[in-house]
């Protein structure tokens, strides 16, 4: 067990980015730990905490905070704690105690091994050296934490991820029609936040049904482990439960049903909260639901709030206001002062109406633009606009837009009202979804329990027949009907079918789309209860089986968008069985004839059915053909109404601003550039090789990975026992769910990298090499040395200088090689050595390597000052044009915050400060002969 006594200093040997930690207690097993440099706490086990005693030898050169250094001529230890006395830069006697040690130091001297023979072969220094090259890449990239995700690169989705989590407090509505992918866009968010550690504490409220859609989604798609609490997991524990977890999934009427569970996790503390299907918590100037007050709570104690919710004003504008008052309530404080502020940005709307339909531009509306704007570039492109009325619209623009109409809309989204906070997508703007077909069959006969004997199952029979070869989707709404349906078309018809329901375990209903979507299957049909229709996705069929209609129309759309998604290449046929005068037959009308809603996503069914609900019912029951012509012809009337006014209710302007086309093209290309470069795979091959992990090939980018026999660690990340199938392809990924799609953000990658760089793998090597620029006889010194910066993460310090890696190569003159030999150059021959005679040599040649590190260092200082010189500009540039831009748009837009700008000033000045405090530490170090 390690003796921690408090004022030591010690080093994490899984976190060393945090620089030096000052032990500030130890009490009974536990030692607490401050890491200064970033202002983290940790808390660990005393017999097995991962950190490393911080002890300087004799001759070392050591830095206090207030940046004197000196060279080390003595040590002296008293009570545990040691003090440092060495001559400073001026030759002046000066002694430094440990407590005063640069929080910034890190600690690592792979020289040691070298000098008592523990190298490591030569692929594991060139793996380590390609480790930190590729996460210097990745914390640099403008997509990072948007790359792991199993999900189509759906532009909009993307953009407003991007968007919103890179902001300080993202607060915000998420208010996409139905089926664009709010729920994705949702976990685009977390998952960004959680990579970059923007936020550690997250909790998601969603209503009690959308729990499971929600665990799983999370799980599958963006790999987060959600835990559910609900109050039997809530009694497990003795103190807070909400503190025992970073993720937590729970459903909205829980904290109604228990109360006092409130306090708890309101104490508990969050950096992100989410709360789906937000249109539900109730709210009037008069009087709020006791759920929308809870939400109000969480919502002044968490700095992030993202609201998903359906089409904002479909429920009313004191609705809309009640969701807008949650996210920004010194904004949105009154509801009449919302009303004003609203007329006053409709000249706004109308304007961009007209910029958008391509109609001239009267006088009035010129000087209109020209009195809002106050821009410079207004009456030059004022001048051009009407000349290109009749210019061709550029078809990848959403919608259409000429050059310079593009570039007046752009200005004029700086204006918009709630352009910050609320986001919304429509099906009119976003391109990529199928045509629909639908084929109704009434059938005749008794409407009988009993499936076997059923018009249902001999229809269905002879439906697949029809089929061929064809796969089809069958949703039903009863996980009893998808059992018997199976056994009854394996017994009785020898059809094969995969199963799909709530009584099957996360694993058997992978397992069974698995081998549903695996083209040497014979099954034809993947029969699912209504849990099948909950995010999903199968649009590699185009046959989609309505064995049952639901009377909520949400769930029909539901069902359907397991096909009609983006990127489906097929034309949707859907096939809808039903018994003449039947319920059935009922809803089959309604939706066909009021609705239309099997040939087009209904934005306002869930609107209209809430109207007619009623008269359903009725009709539902009594099955009289008079009441149906009335439930249809009302239904449609109303369903037109509606229509009207969502179409009206269109902000046009809003959409734009919620996928601002060329941004979003440019996300999808950089993932798209990244996985296709084919470097991912090779790279984990050399992991795995060096960690002792197995892979067999399963099929085209696809693998199995196995604990080989001679893994080197207990355990590798997320490998089982029984192996893991994995593929690197998203086009596989997303037919296969029961494979982990391996990605530069899989947790498996980024657990294997931290793997390589947290441990001594590859720090010290000998490689015999042949070169034609080097003699044979010779021997070099080819040093990694890494810039690093400690800095809290809200910083994202990485996007401007990440942990660098900085090479060197010395000849045995000392001489400078970098330049003129690269890494990728200095090839093994293969040709073996004797290791107790390279050791003998090395410890011969021990000062003459000391001096030629020493050298290294001083050439690497020199690249370090110019790395710290471009990464400060890179980051005063970007920083300080953020804040120009947030200060100009504050003077038309009230949605801007003082607040959101000095943070970012100060942003900015610690950036700086952490910048200019980057250390340089020898990591790994390759002694190299020549052949």
């Amino acid at each position: 067990m390690n003796d921690f006594i408090p004022g030591q200093r010690w080093i994490s040997n899984t976190e060393s980015e945090l620089g030096l930690g000052l032990i500030l207690e130890v009490e009974f097993n536990r030692v607490a730990v401050l890491f200064l440099a970033t202002g983290e706490k940790r808390l660990y086990a005393k017999d097995n905490a991962p950190l490393t005693r911080v002890s300087f030898a004799v001759g070392d050169i050591i830095e206090s905070v207030e940046y004197q250094k000196i060279t080390v001529e003595h040590i002296e230890e008293h009570q545990g704690l040691l003090t440092y006395i060495g001559l400073d830069e001026d030759g002046q006697l000066q002694q430094i105690d440990e407590m005063e040690l640069n929080h910034h130091i890190q600690f690592n001297k792979p020289q040691d091994r070298l000098f008592t023979g523990q190298f490591d072969p030569t692929n594991w220094f060139l793996l380590r050296y390609e480790t930190w090259r590729r996460q210097q890449q990745h914390q640099q990239s403008a997509v990072k934490g948007m790359q792991g995700v199993r999900a189509a690169l759906i532009p909009h989705q993307l953009y407003i991820a991007q968007q919103a989590a890179n902001r300080a407090m993202p607060r915000i509505m998420l208010a996409d029609e139905v089926g664009l992918g709010k729920t994705i866009e949702a976990g685009l968010i977390i998952h960004h936040r959680l990579i970059n550690g923007l936020s550690r504490r997250v909790l998601i409220l969603v209503p009690e049904s959308l729990l499971h859609q929600w665990l799983v989604e999370m799980l599958r798609r963006f790999n987060l482990r959600f835990s559910i609490f609900d109050e039997s997991r809530c009694q497990v524990s003795d103190d807070n439960p909400f503190s025992n977890e970073q993720l937590i999934l729970c459903s909205q009427n829980f904290f109604s049903q228990y109360p006092d569970r409130q306090q708890q996790v309101l104490a508990a503390g969050w950096d992100l909260v989410v709360v789906d299907e937000a249109h539900h918590l109730e709210w009037s100037e008069a009087q709020a639901s006791p759920e929308y007050l809870f939400v109000e709570q969480l919502a002044q104690t968490s700095p992030g709030l993202i609201l998903l919710t359906a089409t904002p004003e479909q429920l009313g504008k004191e609705s809309h206001f009640a969701r807008l008052r949650l996210l920004d309530p010194d904004r949105f404080y009154q509801f009449q002062q919302f009303l004003a502020e609203e007329s006053q940005f409709q000249p706004v709307a109308e304007l961009a109406n007209l910029l958008i339909s391509g109609q001239s531009l009267s006088v009035a509306a010129q000087s209109q633009l020209q009195d809002l704007l106050k821009n410079d570039k207004v009456d030059k492109l004022l001048a051009q606009v009407n000349e290109q009325t009749t210019e061709p619209q550029d078809s990848r623009h959403p919608f259409g837009l000429s050059n310079v109409r593009e570039e007046l809309v752009k200005l004029l989204l700086d204006h918009h009202g709630t352009g910050r906070i609320l986001f919304r997508n429509s099906r009119q703007t976003v391109s990529g979804f199928p045509d629909r077909q639908h084929y109704g069959y009434p059938l005749t006969g008794n409407d009988s329990s009993d499936l076997q004997h059923s018009p249902y199952l001999a229809w269905l029979v002879e439906k697949l027949k029809a089929l061929g070869d064809e796969r089809a989707l069958l949703i039903c709404h009863r996980a009893e009907t998808v059992i018997q349906l199976e056994q009854l078309l394996r017994q009785h018809v020898g059809h094969t079918a995969a199963v799909f329901h709530e009584g099957m375990t996360i694993i058997e209903r992978d397992r069974a789309a698995a081998f549903f979507v695996d083209d040497e299957s014979r099954a034809q049909v993947l029969i699912c209860s209504e849990i099948g229709s909950e995010g999903r996705n199968f649009q590699f069929v185009r046959h989609l089986i309505l064995f049952d209609l639901p009377e909520n129309p949400d769930l029909l759309q539901q069902r359907i968008g397991r096909l009609d998604r983006i990127g489906q290449r097929h034309v949707i046929q859907i096939h809808i069985p039903y018994l003449l005068n039947s319920a059935q037959h009922v809803l089959y009308r309604w939706y066909d004839e009021g609705l239309d809603a099997f040939r087009h996503n209904c934005s306002g069914a869930a609107q209209v059915y809430k109207l007619v609900q009623a008269q359903l019912h009725d009709a539902l029951h009594s099955a009289d053909s008079a009441s149906i012509d009335t439930l249809v012809a009302l239904t449609r009337e109303i369903n037109l109404q509606v229509a009207a006014e969502l179409h009206k209710g269109r902000d046009l302007l809003l959409e734009l601003n919620s996928c601002r086309s060329e941004e979003a093209a440019e996300l999808v290309a950089e993932i798209k550039a990244a996985e296709t470069d084919g470097s991912l795979w090779p790279y984990m091959e050399s992991i795995f090789d060096c960690y002792g992990v197995d892979v067999e090939d399963h099929s085209r980018d696809c693998h199995i990975l196995w604990p080989s026999e001679n893994l080197r660690i207990a355990h590798f990340p997320m490998l089982q026992d029984d192996g893991l199938t994995v593929t690197v392809n998203r086009e596989i990924a997303l037919r296969r769910e029961d494979m982990q799609f391996i990605s530069v953000e899989h947790p498996m990658v980024l657990a294997a990298m931290d793997l390589v760089l947290s441990s001594e793998t590859g720090n010290a090597a000998v490689s015999v090499v042949k070169h034609p620029q080097l003699k044979p006889g010779q021997f070099l010194l080819e040093l990694l040395f890494v810039a690093e910066c400690s800095a809290p993460p809200e910083l994202q310090i990485g996007r401007f200088l990440p942990p660098t890696p900085l090479r060197v190569l010395l000849d045995q003159n000392k001489k400078d090689l970098s330049a003129i030999i690269a890494h990728n150059a200095l090839v093994e021959t293969g040709d073996s050595f004797d290791k107790n005679q390279i050791s003998q040599f090395l410890n011969s040649q021990r000062q003459h390597i000391l001096d030629m590190i020493r050298t290294s260092e001083q050439l690497v200082s020199q690249k370090l000052q110019q790395l710290v010189s471009e990464s400060s500009n890179r980051m005063i540039t970007a920083l300080t044009g953020e804040i120009k831009r947030l200060v100009r748009l504050k003077q038309i837009n009230p949605g801007i915050k003082d607040q959101e700008i000095e943070q970012l000033k100060e942003t900015t000045l610690l950036s700086h400060e952490s910048i200019q405090d980057a250390q340089l530490r020898l990591d790994a170090v390759r002694f190299v002969i020549t052949s």
